[in-house]
């Protein structure tokens, strides 16, 4: 269990960009949750004791079942929210093992460039989705 994050202090957050075929993975956050109901990129809080990476690898494992090889990072963020700060870290990964299934999250979607401003997502990766939008060669990584 993480400890609780100490006030005022960013919560680490570390995110997968997952592509196949044209398409990148993306999932809703559960009922109960903070920002309940939004679309994200799978992954979660980093534990005080492990790296961006390692938290990526444990987070798509318990919520989508995967094993992936995380690689660049794509996008790095600090985001306020009334309620918290989020510092977030998008990192694109490769599919190892497992199909994707919703575990620990409302539901999951493959979506195309075009069809991802269809989703709502949370306010913190409004820069991500712009730099997605302009980078064409990431939606061509497959598996």
């Amino acid at each position: 269990m993480a400890a609780p994050p100490i006030p005022g202090r960013p919560i680490d957050v570390a995110a997968g960009l997952l592509f196949r075929q044209g398409r990148l993975l993306i999932t809703r956050r559960p009922d109960g949750s903070h920002l309940a109901g939004l679309w994200e990129f799978p992954g979660g809080k980093r534990r005080p004791d492990e790296s961006f990476e390692a938290c990526l690898r444990r987070e798509l494992l318990e919520e989508l079942g995967i094993e992936v090889a995380v690689q660049d990072c794509f996008e790095s963020l600090t985001h306020a929210y009334p309620e918290k700060t989020v510092h977030l870290r998008f990192f694109v990964c490769a599919l190892l093992s497992g199909e994707p299934r919703p575990i620990d999250c409302a539901g999951l979607a493959w979506v195309t460039a075009e069809e991802l401003s269809q989703y709502e997502f949370p306010a913190a990766d409004s820069r991500l989705l712009r730099r997605l939008a302009q980078t064409p060669s990431l939606w061509t990584l497959s598996q």
